[in-house]
């Protein structure tokens, strides 16, 4: 009866375990087709965001006394636009009727003051105008990318890294130009507009009322057009974001690429994307162009009436010829900025599209950050409690841990083992707080991690990954990324402790040889090495290794398991690891599956136990042994 009962609750355990599989693979499933990958758009606003336009404005704020000088000048710059068509009349009308050749000279002279001026002011409002400019730049790339810095892991996992780049480099370098100088051109161009305005209504009102007469239709043009610009642009934007994360995918796996002979493949899509890019963009522009002619022709049509009415003397108008050469320079003058405020409205529509993603990306709230009463975590010794934890990713999702408890004393080894999809990373991921619990607590020397600051609780833990970054630099320069303030001493005392010295000695410069972006010119063992050496340089009271050791060899796994046992006394440790021969030594091994801790004790308690563990240790000395049956035929 008893071995009856025994086999009914296996099969239970054996369904429940089959059900939790499938709603993983399920979940994994889903989110597969939810990414946002190089070949999905990203969603598009349809109209244009005035909101984001307006926080624009807090941008120019910190230079808005650079920019009233630049105003004032572009108010002298406006004034000299209508002051010459008015000299232009008085001249035609005046001087050369009345033969005077002094006040012909007068004259003169003030026109070539005003040029000169005028020249002075342009440049002034150039150089000036650039400056601003590249200011805004620079604050707004600063912001976006310290922000980037702070967002949780689930960001840069559900989009292309692509992607985010093209927002801090592309994006930010076009609206660089249209937020600093279109916007204060713009400016200057309404000043222009409406002095012209006054001073034709000034000197003819009738005239000036006829001149407005295509004004309506320039409205309906601009109108029509801009919808169907936004479209094109945002489309665009998409596409050359698109493009710009398959180009850093396949450059990230090029080995891989040139291992399969999968070249023509990777261009055949290349060129799919670039493809896109390039229809998008023509149709853009032809789009685009479309604002300008239209504009050009209503000026066009404009002038030509002012002649027609000033010279047939018809509706009322009655000028002279002084008035007429006036009134077309005006119209110029009335036209010209109008085209301009055009120009600046096609700018405003293509930026508003990548402000749309900027802001996008500034708008995203970091899941983890500090609670408004967080303290700083004093000095630790390293006690580490999980009570009865309880983590989900999404509310109302599945259990990913399910009431997690166990207690590590400071100073103590602990291993957690177990199948992947387990658990086990996401145990040490709340202890570091990338994440946070859905229900118990996790705390650090009676501390709940939740009201210590982010900054005081990492700084006390080093964490070393399977997939190991290193930075473009040296060798030194990277060790000393785990505290910038350690000596050169300290640096090669922590390469000896992990025995990375050896290697590193080597090396062509030593220390100081250059290191190719994210290590390439290493092999991954050396890589880890590095970043072990640095992980161990910041001194941490915490150390968690995730696969730390799976890409280095027998032999110098066993000389780096040398010189770090004496650097885990004392240093509350958690290891991650499938290779079971590097967790032997340590006080506790956890057994994760399923979310939760199945078996626990030291190595030879589990082996005694004959469960789940001493299954996975006989598996794994199998594969040894017939690993080395085969390696030893060969021979």
């Amino acid at each position: 009866m008893a071995k009856h009962n025994d086999k009914l609750d296996q099969e239970r355990i054996e369904h429940q375990e089959q059900r939790i599989n499938q709603e993983r693979n399920d979940k994994e499933s889903q989110g597969a087709q939810q990414r946002n990958t190089f070949r999905e758009d990203e969603e598009l606003e349809e109209q244009i965001n005035i909101h984001d336009i307006a926080r624009v404005g807090a941008y120019l704020k910190p230079y808005l006394g650079k920019v009233m000088k630049i105003l004032i000048v572009v108010i002298v710059m406006s004034c000299i636009d209508v002051a010459i068509p008015y000299l232009t009349k008085i001249v035609i009308d005046s001087v050369i009727p009345s033969k005077s050749i002094r006040n012909l000279l007068i004259l003169g002279a003030a026109f070539l003051v005003a040029v000169i001026a005028y020249e002075l002011c342009l440049r002034y409002r150039t150089v000036s105008i650039t400056l601003v400019g590249q200011l805004l730049l620079k604050d707004m790339r600063r912001q976006l990318f310290t922000h980037i810095q702070t967002l949780p892991f689930s960001y840069f996992d559900s989009r292309p890294h692509g992607k985010i780049l093209i927002r801090v480099v592309n994006y930010v370098n076009t609206l660089s130009d249209t937020l600093s100088s279109g916007l204060i051109s713009v400016i200057s161009d309404v000043f222009t507009f409406i002095i012209t305005l006054i001073v034709m209504f000034a000197i003819d009102w009738k005239l000036a009322l006829w001149s407005l007469l295509l004004f309506p239709a320039l409205m309906v043009w601009v109108r029509i057009l801009q919808h169907f610009q936004r479209r094109a642009y945002q489309v665009l934007s998409n596409k050359q974001s698109n493009l710009n994360a398959y180009v850093h995918e396949s450059i990230a796996g090029v080995k891989t690429t040139q291992t399969f002979a999968q070249e023509r493949s990777q261009f055949r899509t290349f060129q799919e994307q670039q493809s896109d890019v390039r229809a998008s963009w023509m149709k853009a522009v032809h789009i685009q162009f479309l604002m300008w002619p239209g504009v050009q022709v209503i000026s066009s049509m404009t002038i030509a009436l002012i002649y027609y009415l000033g010279i047939m003397h018809v509706a009322g108008v009655s000028v002279t010829t002084g008035v007429l050469i006036a009134f077309v320079g005006y119209a110029n003058n009335f036209w010209n900025p109008v085209i301009n405020i055009g120009n600046f409205y096609n700018q405003l529509i293509t930026c508003s599209a990548y402000l749309e993603r900027i802001f996008e990306t500034l708008d995203v709230k970091s899941e983890i950050h500090n609670s408004a009463h967080a303290v700083e975590l004093p000095q630790i010794r390293g006690q580490v409690d999980f009570n009865d934890v309880v983590f989900r990713y999404e509310p109302g999702g599945r259990n990913i841990l399910n009431l997690v408890d166990f207690h590590v004393k400071p100073g103590k080894t602990v291993a957690l083992v177990g199948p992947t999809g387990a658990g086990k990373t996401t145990i040490v991921n709340l202890l570091s707080r990338f994440y946070d619990v859905a229900e118990g607590s996790v705390k650090v020397d009676g501390y709940d991690v939740r009201d210590v600051t982010l900054d005081s609780l990492r700084r006390q833990m080093g964490v070393m990954l399977q997939d190991t970054f290193i930075f473009t630099g040296t060798i030194k320069d990277n060790i000393r990324y785990g505290r910038l303030d350690a000596t050169d001493e300290e640096i090669i005392a922590a390469s000896k402790a992990v025995h990375a010295d050896e290697f590193i000695k080597g090396l062509p410069h030593g220390y100081d040889t250059y290191i190719e972006e994210r290590g390439s010119t290493l092999s991954s063992g050396q890589r880890q090495l590095v970043a072990f050496a640095r992980v161990l340089l910041a001194d941490p009271r915490i150390l968690i290794l995730d696969e730390a050791t799976s890409s280095i060899d027998t032999q110098t796994e066993e000389a780096l398991q040398a010189g770090l046992a004496h650097l885990l006394k004392g240093r509350t440790s958690f290891i991650i690891a499938h290779r079971l021969s590097t967790i032997e030594s340590a006080d506790e091994i956890f057994y994760i599956d399923y979310g939760r801790i199945v078996e626990h004790g030291t190595h030879q308690e589990l082996l005694a136990m004959k469960k789940a563990y001493y299954r996975l240790y006989e598996s794994q000395y199998a594969m040894i042994k017939t690993a080395n049956g085969i390696g030893n035929s060969q021979q």
